[in-house]
């Protein structure tokens, strides 16, 4: 089980929105033997991967989208670091691939901005009708099925 930088990949920076990229230096890998399929070669390769980013203390991230990451992401987050495991792959570097996909997929969801605010609506006049004609036609269905009620004589 090796723990690393992400340095030896040889590829760029991670690309999280237009704007922010997550610096290779701040990402931190772990390797680890992997379960399920993979033959004799499950036992002996070290394939899936732990992929992790201090959201919290890294400087990359600018303010206002660290604020609204860590809020949105707080359930899963270990002392303010985000951590992906990837294992579906046979192959190491697939499972990087994976995970640092997956790191910007969550990351990039964290921080978008919020959706418009949904604006509450009133029910229609026929959808009103409708289900108040339902109430009655229920409540006439249960007092017919009363046996001997006092009120009925």
């Amino acid at each position: 089980m090796g723990v690393r930088h992400a340095g030896g990949m040889g590829t760029a920076d991670l690309s999280i929105t237009g704007s922010w990229s997550i610096l290779e230096s701040e990402l931190s890998e772990r390797f680890s033997r992997s379960s399920g399929p993979g033959g004799q070669g499950v036992n002996t390769t070290d394939s899936r991967v732990e992929l992790s980013f201090d959201l919290a203390g890294a400087a990359s991230v600018p303010e206002q989208l660290r604020a609204r990451a860590l809020e949105r992401l707080q359930s899963r987050l270990v002392g303010g670091v985000l951590t992906i495991a990837a294992s579906e792959y046979r192959s190491q570097l697939a499972n990087r691939q994976a995970a640092r996909e997956r790191l910007a997929e969550v990351l990039a969801k964290a921080v978008a901005p919020p959706g418009p605010k949904r604006r509450p609506t009133k029910p229609t006049k026929g959808s009103q009708r409708r289900r108040l004609a339902g109430k009655k036609r229920r409540s006439e269905v249960k007092k017919h099925r009363r046996r001997g009620d006092p009120g009925d004589a």
